[in-house]
């Protein structure tokens, strides 16, 4: 199992001011995932000539977020690893497919969840296979249970 997520809005905001922090109960949630040993990746869309690589994009995306971030915790980057998958080209940002069979290619045939807050990565995602889950909605858990998420991981493929 991998839960991948989108960043912007899903797991940090970007305020008015231009401040940059933890969305409200993001930290709690990666911290639960972590402690239940579930692997976790990011899906997001960053401009491709950041880089050659995700992990050349990757490193200026924590530059971009490291300037402006103003939550008391630091961003858990760590978490992460190798999983943070960014466009190689603009034609390659999302909601367009090929973000999701990245990382679906790279976890071979384990359970995928996704998380973001708008409705058509959410779509696109589900109809590549994903558990996916829609943040922030009224009167729902702001994210996917984490017992839920572990119980889908014992679920046969």
């Amino acid at each position: 199992m991998v839960v991948y997520f989108d960043l912007g809005e899903t797991l940090i905001h970007t305020a008015g001011d231009g401040s940059i922090r933890y969305m409200p109960g993001a930290a709690e949630h990666l911290r639960a995932l972590r402690a239940r040993h579930i692997p976790v990746g990011l899906i997001t869309n960053v401009p491709s000539s950041w880089g050659n690589t995700d992990a050349e994009r990757a490193a200026e995306l924590k530059k971009v977020i490291a300037k402006d971030w103003k939550d008391s915790r630091p961003f858990a980057w760590s978490d992460f690893g190798d999983r943070i998958l960014t466009p190689r080209t603009e034609a390659e940002r999302k909601p367009a497919s090929a973000l999701w069979e990245r990382a679906r290619d790279a976890s071979g045939d384990r359970v995928l969840v996704y998380q973001a807050e708008t409705t058509d990565e959410i779509e696109a995602s589900r109809s590549l296979g994903y558990v996916s889950y829609l943040v922030g909605r009224p009167h729902w858990p702001v994210f996917m249970p984490v017992q839920l998420i572990a119980a889908l991981g014992r679920l046969p493929n």
